[in-house]
């Protein structure tokens, strides 16, 4: 996992956990909802409240590749999970470096390993100037980012991971060209991840499932009210989505929370139904207008090879059932200790 942790990417963080047949090798972090050492230690935090110690988590960009770093506590909170408050990890970050755990690892288990970004697309792409191989190193890549003739949600035409560091992102396309269908990017863009919308209700499932009572965010609360579960993993999920349901309903998207992340997360492991496209994608770096805009030619109109499979079609609620039965059944594991 390369993330930049941040609400959506800790419940898909915690999702994969709650999978048991998933291993995840080592998680790297980036700059983008917040800096990326506060990445890193919400990672950790998260791993100790699961009870999975052990996996590494490493430092990667702390800046984009070209242009000033933009971070957004607004939308995420001052630590990147909402309300939410953790411990301080007993575990430290790892000596490496992401772009050095992408390289080894990638080289170490040829053909084995899956890569998930949901962050900028930034430690990959220093990764690929290591390791120009890394495509064809990787069982597969998944990518949450983008937005095809789909309204931006960082800029008009943006997507905020791609618009975070578009020079990364232009690299990491570029570095598909040519390949193979079955190693093409699997692209989660705004098209497809904002479907997936959690409510209030789903919120109050995930606490029956997990068997912690009943757990009522409603749009008629306090700003900031925090749990009252009893389940430390449904506290510090329900404290992290109210803060995100409130940053959508103040920008007119209602009292819901659009977990992107999560969504990628369960298709980069086969658990939720998909359709794709084959594109050319390739995104804009010079203009001050359309910076950060991702472009994909799904007619072959550039006569460029695609490099990209773009998820076109998906089904919500499949997709969450998933989510709250596994992330539910963690929970009541972690509540019964």
């Amino acid at each position: 996992m390369d993330v930049d942790t941040g609400i959506d990417d800790a419940l898909a963080l915690v999702y994969l956990l709650s999978r048991p047949q998933v291993q995840i090798r080592a998680i790297t972090c980036t700059a983008g909802n917040v800096g990326a050492r506060q990445v890193a230690l919400n990672n950790l935090a998260l791993l100790e409240l699961c009870g999975r110690q052990g996996v590494e988590v490493a430092l990667g960009a702390e800046v984009p590749l070209e242009i000033p770093l933009v971070t957004t506590e607004e939308t995420h909170g001052p630590q990147g999970i909402g309300y939410a408050e953790l411990p301080a990890p007993a575990q430290p970050i790892s000596a490496r470096h992401a772009v050095d755990v992408w390289v080894e690892e990638a080289r170490a288990h040829p053909g084995e390993l899956t890569g998930l970004i949901t962050g900028p697309l930034t430690n990959f792409a220093l990764a690929l100037r290591r390791e120009p191989e890394l495509p064809r190193l990787l069982k597969g890549l998944v990518i949450m980012g983008g937005s095809f003739n789909y309204q931006g949600n960082t800029t008009p035409t943006a997507e905020w991971n791609v618009s975070v560091d578009p020079h990364a992102a232009k690299e990491v396309f570029a570095a598909y060209r040519g390949l193979p269908e079955d190693k093409l990017p699997l692209v989660c863009a705004l098209e497809s991840t904002e479907r997936i919308e959690m409510r209030p209700e789903h919120l109050q499932s995930l606490a029956e499932a997990a068997g912690s009572g009943p757990e009522l965010v409603l749009p008629e609360q306090p700003h900031g009210q925090p749990s009252a579960s009893a389940n430390p993993l449904v506290a510090c999920l329900s404290d992290a989505i109210r803060f995100y349901m409130e940053f959508h309903r103040q920008y007119d998207q209602g009292y819901v929370a659009h977990m992107h992340d999560a969504f990628a997360a369960c298709a980069a492991i086969g658990r939720t139904a998909v359709t794709t496209r084959l594109a050319t994608v390739d995104v804009e770096t010079s203009s001050p207008l359309l910076i950060g805009t991702t472009v994909a030619d799904f007619r072959g109109l550039w006569g460029l090879p695609p490099n990209a499979r773009i998820v076109a079609t998906n089904d919500p609620g499949q997709c969450f059932d998933e989510l709250i039965s596994s992330v539910g059944a963690l929970a009541r594991g972690i509540g019964h200790r």
